[in-house]
């Protein structure tokens, strides 16, 4: 009879994640879990803790820092599947799960589904030939080599990837490998995962490859089962049910989907509102039943095109991405930080990004020019941005798939604030308080056209206590606010003072806090 050995890979959440683990071994399968370096160590501890006592559930030996479309993934599920093959003898299948999955079937009938059918489900479609990648690069992930992550640093990844262009220096896929492209929610037989484990590392080369490549989550494996597994073993498709919206967003699955979920030929599904205590509860319930019997119709996917195109209103299948009135989450944090100096602010993000692993955008309502994800044009005005305020910053905690992210504002945009803090989501704000000399409130109204290179010295000296005064009045109003969970950075405090807010705002240990309070020139103009 099957067992499964699931392999999840985890940042955030201890209890979701402790009771997924309670629930999924309950009935006999195991689990094996990365809980990614970055995150909270004490939540790391609580989920070790709880569950130390639990024989079915192991942990990957070695813990790494993540990153999205970063060879990381792909080594972090490495080292969870090496520590479930060597824990678990006994294990048939390995399933790749993320936190936000549920079994929308129950132990039962996933161990007979698995029994009858003697193949490996991984989507795997040719990178060159499909057209699985909708937006965004594409020979470019592969041709080129990315040794830096697009979402922490973007300006060295888009420059490493000019700079390559520039020169021509266009690498050879490894010769003897046809490039396979899919999800990476996949279910592989025991044999597959050994053969795998023998592979890489006989093949180093191939390794080598796959660390240079951009989002190899999605190519690595469905490249490897490829080559060393026959065709007719392969199912090319994957036992975890998603559904994504023409903008390229997945759907979130709510209380009142429970039977439609279970009608469709899936084992699992992705993503379960984190809200949806009721659905939750009874997907857990079904996954340890025994006798149950499931009518497939699996219509969920066209069924839920033809309601969100007539734009159905309510929770069911979510309100039109446009809609105002719609909501960041009531689970999700966005910190804010507002600095009339915006490369102070940038500088200060940017090693947000190197010390945390909150993604972070710089001045998306204020530069035309922020690098953002392609959202289905939503993101490709600022009025655009601006007009769906909301609805953009839902789009990008999906696409970001967290709970948490920072963005900067420029301190004038008092509405776009209180809108954020009137979203039942938790809205927090670091303002950063710099001094500004007359020589830079000259330069500030030059490049604001509001002086130029031959006004006077006397219109300057006119225009200097009007400047300052604008610039002070939009601090003013910020603290006039009363926005709750409002920090400040001062330029003129120590960087210990600096040191204590930022680990408050960020939620972070005061080693990380100092470290980036402690950011070279931080102010420097």
């Amino acid at each position: 009879m099957a067992k499964i050995a699931f392999i999840l890979l985890c940042h955030k959440d201890p209890d979701a994640i402790i009771k997924q683990a309670q629930r999924l071994t309950a009935a006999g399968d195991f689990m094996s879990i990365h809980f990614d370096a970055r995150a909270n160590p004490e939540h790391f501890f609580k989920i070790k803790d709880t569950l130390k006592d639990n024989p079915n559930v192991t942990f990957a030996k070695k813990r790494i820092k993540c990153g999205w479309g970063a060879w990381s993934l792909v080594q972090a599920t490495l080292h969870a599947v090496e520590a479930a093959v060597e824990t678990f003898p006994r294990a048939t299948h390995f399933y790749m799960l993320s936190g936000d999955c549920m079994a929308i079937k129950s132990a039962e009938y996933a161990h007979e589904f698995l029994d009858s059918n003697d193949v490996d489900y991984i989507e795997s479609f040719d990178f060159f030939e499909s057209d699985w990648i909708k937006t965004g690069m594409k020979a470019e992930r592969l041709v080129y080599r990315h040794f830096f992550n697009e979402r922490t640093h973007q300006k060295l990844f888009y420059g490493s990837l000019n700079l390559q262009r520039k020169l021509g220096l266009v690498r050879e896929v490894p010769s003897d490998l046809q490039i396979m492209i899919g999800s990476q929610w996949w279910c592989l037989r025991r044999r597959t995962i050994e053969w795998i484990l023998d592979f890489i590392k006989s093949r180093t080369d191939v390794m080598r490859f796959f660390k240079t490549t951009w989002i190899p989550d999605e190519t690595f494996f469905q490249t490897l089962v490829n080559h060393l597994i026959p065709k007719e073993e392969i199912e090319s498709r994957t036992l975890t049910f998603l559904v994504f919206s023409d903008y390229g967003m997945p759907a979130t699955f709510y209380n009142d989907h429970y039977d439609l979920l279970l009608s469709q030929n899936f084992l699992f599904a992705r993503k379960i509102s984190p809200e949806a205590h009721e659905l939750k509860r009874r997907l857990g319930a079904l996954y340890a039943s025994t006798g149950e019997t499931f009518q497939i119709s699996n219509e969920g996917r066209s069924l839920f095109k033809f309601l969100t195109g007539r734009g159905r209103m309510g929770r069911r299948f979510t309100p039109r991405f446009w809609e105002t009135e719609s909501t960041l989450g009531r689970e999700r944090e966005l910190m804010i930080v507002a600095c009339k100096k915006w490369h102070v602010a940038k500088r200060l993000v940017d090693k947000v990004r190197q010390v945390t692993n909150v993604p972070a955008i710089d001045y998306l309502f204020d530069e035309e020019n922020t690098v953002l994800p392609d959202l289905g044009g939503i993101q490709a005005t600022i009025s655009k941005r601006t007009r769906h305020r909301r609805a953009l910053m839902r789009m990008l905690f999906d696409y970001y798939e967290t709970d948490r992210m920072l963005i900067c504002l420029d301190p004038n945009n008092i509405d776009l604030l209180q809108d954020f803090y009137a979203d039942r989501s938790k809205t927090k704000l670091l303002e950063i308080d710099c001094d500004f000399t007359d020589e830079y409130l000259i330069g500030h109204a030059k490049r604001v056209g509001l002086a130029g290179e031959r006004t006077s010295q006397e219109t300057l000296d006119r225009l200097l206590p009007t400047i300052r005064f604008d610039v002070l009045f939009e601090s003013d109003a910020l603290r006039d606010a009363n926005f709750p969970r409002y920090y400040r950075l001062r330029e003129s405090a120590s960087v210990e003072e600096n040191t204590v807010h930022l680990a408050e705002f960020f939620d972070i240990s005061e080693e990380k806090a100092h470290e980036i309070a402690n950011t070279t020139h931080l102010f420097a103009d």
